[in-house]
Protein backbone atom coordinates (compact mmCIF):
# COMPACT_ATOMS: atom_id res chain seq x y z
CA UNK A 1 0.00 0.00 0.00
CA UNK A 2 1.48 3.32 -1.10
CA UNK A 3 0.22 6.42 0.68
CA UNK A 4 1.64 9.80 -0.27
CA UNK A 5 0.65 12.82 1.81
CA UNK A 6 0.97 16.36 0.45
CA UNK A 7 0.50 19.56 2.43
CA UNK A 8 -0.83 22.66 0.71
CA UNK A 9 -0.72 26.16 2.25
CA UNK A 10 0.50 24.81 5.59
CA UNK A 11 3.64 23.57 7.28
CA UNK A 12 4.24 19.81 6.95
CA UNK A 13 3.61 18.05 10.24
CA UNK A 14 4.96 14.57 10.96
CA UNK A 15 2.24 13.96 13.54
CA UNK A 16 -0.51 14.80 11.06
CA UNK A 17 1.19 12.76 8.32
CA UNK A 18 1.39 9.62 10.49
CA UNK A 19 -2.18 10.16 11.74
CA UNK A 20 -3.50 10.31 8.17
CA UNK A 21 -1.44 7.29 7.09
CA UNK A 22 -2.64 5.19 10.05
CA UNK A 23 -6.29 6.11 9.51
CA UNK A 24 -6.20 5.51 5.76
CA UNK A 25 -4.38 2.19 6.16
CA UNK A 26 -7.62 0.81 7.65
CA UNK A 27 -9.34 0.78 4.24
CA UNK A 28 -6.84 -1.87 3.12
CA UNK A 29 -9.17 -4.58 4.43
CA UNK A 30 -11.75 -3.71 1.76
CA UNK A 31 -9.42 -3.90 -1.26
CA UNK A 32 -6.77 -6.12 -2.78
CA UNK A 33 -3.20 -5.02 -3.39
CA UNK A 34 -1.75 -2.91 -4.96
CA UNK A 35 -3.33 0.22 -3.55
CA UNK A 36 -2.12 3.74 -4.26
CA UNK A 37 -3.42 6.74 -2.33
CA UNK A 38 -2.60 10.39 -2.82
CA UNK A 39 -3.72 12.54 0.09
CA UNK A 40 -3.78 16.35 -0.03
CA UNK A 41 -4.18 18.27 3.23
CA UNK A 42 -4.84 21.97 2.64
CA UNK A 43 -5.69 25.03 4.69
CA UNK A 44 -7.74 27.96 3.39
CA UNK A 45 -8.49 30.69 5.93
CA UNK A 46 -10.44 28.83 8.63
CA UNK A 47 -11.29 25.75 6.58
CA UNK A 48 -9.19 22.60 6.60
CA UNK A 49 -9.56 20.45 3.50
CA UNK A 50 -8.62 16.79 3.18
CA UNK A 51 -8.91 14.98 -0.12
CA UNK A 52 -7.78 11.59 -1.32
CA UNK A 53 -7.51 9.83 -4.65
CA UNK A 54 -7.46 6.05 -4.27
CA UNK A 55 -6.46 3.72 -7.09
CA UNK A 56 -6.90 -0.02 -6.57
CA UNK A 57 -7.86 -2.92 -8.82
CA UNK A 58 -10.29 -1.35 -11.29
CA UNK A 59 -11.50 1.36 -8.92
CA UNK A 60 -10.54 5.03 -8.82
CA UNK A 61 -12.24 6.81 -5.93
CA UNK A 62 -12.02 10.50 -5.05
CA UNK A 63 -13.17 11.94 -1.71
CA UNK A 64 -13.12 15.45 -0.29
CA UNK A 65 -14.00 16.71 3.18
CA UNK A 66 -13.65 20.02 4.97
CA UNK A 67 -14.00 21.00 8.62
CA UNK A 68 -12.55 23.50 11.05
CA UNK A 69 -9.96 20.98 12.30
CA UNK A 70 -7.57 18.94 10.14
CA UNK A 71 -7.80 15.81 12.31
CA UNK A 72 -11.59 15.75 12.10
CA UNK A 73 -11.35 16.34 8.34
CA UNK A 74 -9.17 13.22 8.06
CA UNK A 75 -11.65 11.25 10.20
CA UNK A 76 -14.60 12.29 8.03
CA UNK A 77 -12.54 11.52 4.92
CA UNK A 78 -11.90 7.95 6.07
CA UNK A 79 -15.61 7.41 6.77
CA UNK A 80 -16.58 8.74 3.34
CA UNK A 81 -13.88 6.66 1.65
CA UNK A 82 -15.03 3.45 3.37
CA UNK A 83 -18.62 4.13 2.33
CA UNK A 84 -17.63 4.75 -1.29
CA UNK A 85 -15.45 1.62 -1.41
CA UNK A 86 -18.30 -0.55 -0.10
CA UNK A 87 -20.64 1.02 -2.65
CA UNK A 88 -18.18 0.42 -5.51
CA UNK A 89 -17.55 -3.17 -4.42
CA UNK A 90 -21.30 -3.83 -4.35
CA UNK A 91 -21.70 -2.79 -7.97
CA UNK A 92 -21.08 -5.24 -10.77
CA UNK A 93 -20.82 -9.01 -10.61
CA UNK A 94 -24.60 -9.33 -10.87
CA UNK A 95 -24.73 -11.84 -13.68
CA UNK A 96 -27.93 -13.78 -14.24
CA UNK A 97 -26.18 -16.93 -15.32
CA UNK A 98 -23.02 -18.42 -16.66
CA UNK A 99 -24.49 -19.61 -19.96
CA UNK A 100 -23.67 -17.90 -23.20
CA UNK A 101 -26.50 -16.87 -25.53
CA UNK A 102 -26.11 -19.79 -27.95
CA UNK A 103 -26.53 -22.49 -25.29
CA UNK A 104 -29.38 -20.56 -23.67
CA UNK A 105 -31.19 -20.41 -27.03
CA UNK A 106 -30.78 -24.19 -27.48
CA UNK A 107 -32.32 -24.88 -24.07
CA UNK A 108 -35.27 -22.61 -24.79
CA UNK A 109 -35.87 -24.36 -28.10
CA UNK A 110 -34.71 -21.51 -30.31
Amino acid sequence: MNISVTFRNSEPSDALRTYAEEKLAKVKKYLHEPIDMHVVLAVEKFRHHAEVTLTADQHVINCKEQTEDMYSAVDKLVGTLERQIKKAKGRGNHHKGDMDTASAAKELGG
